[in-house]
């Protein structure tokens, strides 16, 4: 398939799943359940910049959103947005493939 065929966001969420470590953080959140950096950085055992690092691309993404609560960002996974992604991502198939 041809880059340009694939619309910039839809690129920029391939890339956000494709990453083992991230599919993994983000199904973290197949609860539905809001979770701080630390949390996530507990359950992935991993640094807590790299953890704000990678829920900060997921979010722009469209897998995650966010709301601050004082110093505290709340992630939680934006299932309208996935499933648009989805969608789209079905759609391009469809016509390309």
């Amino acid at each position: 398939m041809n880059n340009a065929t694939i619309s910039d966001d839809l690129l920029e969420f391939l890339k956000a799943v494709a990453s083992e470590n991230r599919l993994k953080m983000f199904l973290l959140f197949a609860d539905g359940q809001e979770r701080t950096v630390n949390e996530v950085t507990v359950l992935m055992n991993l640094g807590q910049s790299t953890v704000s690092e990678q829920l900060k691309l997921m979010r722009r993404a469209g897998l995650l959103q966010a709301r601050k609560e004082g110093k505290e960002v709340f992630y939680s996974p934006d299932r309208a947005a996935v499933i648009a992604k989805l969608e789209k991502l079905t759609q391009t198939l469809k016509t390309c493939c």
